[in-house]
């Protein structure tokens, strides 16, 4: 079975390895939203996977380290494309979410990622 949650943050990035006139080498933002999923079995006693309440702890404590920030300036985002920064998301969210089996971070209303690990 598989849990899911929506999450949303917003963040200002570049990207530095782009051409000089590419538009995306100019600081911009984003509203980010990002689903991850879950896979477990309920539990025989309380009849979930994982309390949402737990969920949302756990992964908000990740978001806040991206939310309203310059993703440039956070260690390991020096190049902050939406692939690479779900990587980041995912090494910094399994540990504490072993069940963890796929993060879809969306960029734009149209663009985004599916990760589900290495």
């Amino acid at each position: 079975m598989l849990l899911f949650r929506t999450f949303t943050f917003d963040a200002a990035h570049y990207l530095p390895n782009v051409p000089e006139n590419h538009k995306c080498r100019q600081m911009h933002g984003h509203t980010y939203i990002m689903t991850i999923y879950l896979e477990g079995t309920p539990d025989a006693h309380y009849g979930w996977v994982l309390d949402f309440a737990e969920l949302k702890a756990t992964v908000g404590a990740v978001v806040d380290l991206v939310d309203h920030k310059m993703l440039n300036n956070i260690p390991g985002l020096q190049n902050p494309t939406c692939e690479l920064l779900a990587v980041w998301l995912w090494n910094n969210i399994k540990p504490g979410l072993p069940g963890l089996r796929r993060i879809h971070l969306n960029e734009t209303p149209t663009s985004g990622v599916i990760y589900e690990g290495d």
